[in-house]
């Protein structure tokens, strides 16, 4: 098993920048499929990012692409958001999430097994 501890989210002005980090801890981070997924209420959870063992392949949603960056540090035990030119539609609860049943970054909830506790991200216009 794996835990994963969200952080790093808060209030930013539309056009900004945050970092999000998901640290984790348990079994070897690096045999995890990694991912990052956000939900607003009343919404379903939204795929966002997805990272390969090694960090070699990414995944993005359409919404993102260009202005978030996944990441990780297999060494730490860390996975990271970089989100820039953020706007008012990625106000949301961002969750990592991880999976060692693949072989390639996946883009549903369900294929994820392990879920962190999330941290809202408030972007104001």
């Amino acid at each position: 098993q794996v835990q994963l501890v969200e952080s790093g989210g808060g209030l930013v002005q539309a056009g900004g920048s945050l970092r999000l980090s998901c640290t984790a801890s348990g079994r070897s981070f690096s045999m995890y499929i990694v991912g990052w997924f956000r939900q607003v209420p009343g919404k379903e959870r939204e795929f966002v990012a997805a990272i390969s063992r090694n960090g070699g392949s990414t995944d993005y949603a359409d919404s993102v692409k260009g202005r978030f960056t996944i990441s990780r540090d297999n060494v730490k035990n860390m996975l990271y958001l970089q989100m820039n030119n953020l706007k008012p539609e990625d106000t949301a609860v961002y969750l990592c999430a991880a999976t060692s049943r693949y072989s390639d970054p996946r883009r549903r909830s369900y294929e994820y097994a392990y879920w962190g506790q999330g941290t809202q991200v408030t972007v104001s216009s």
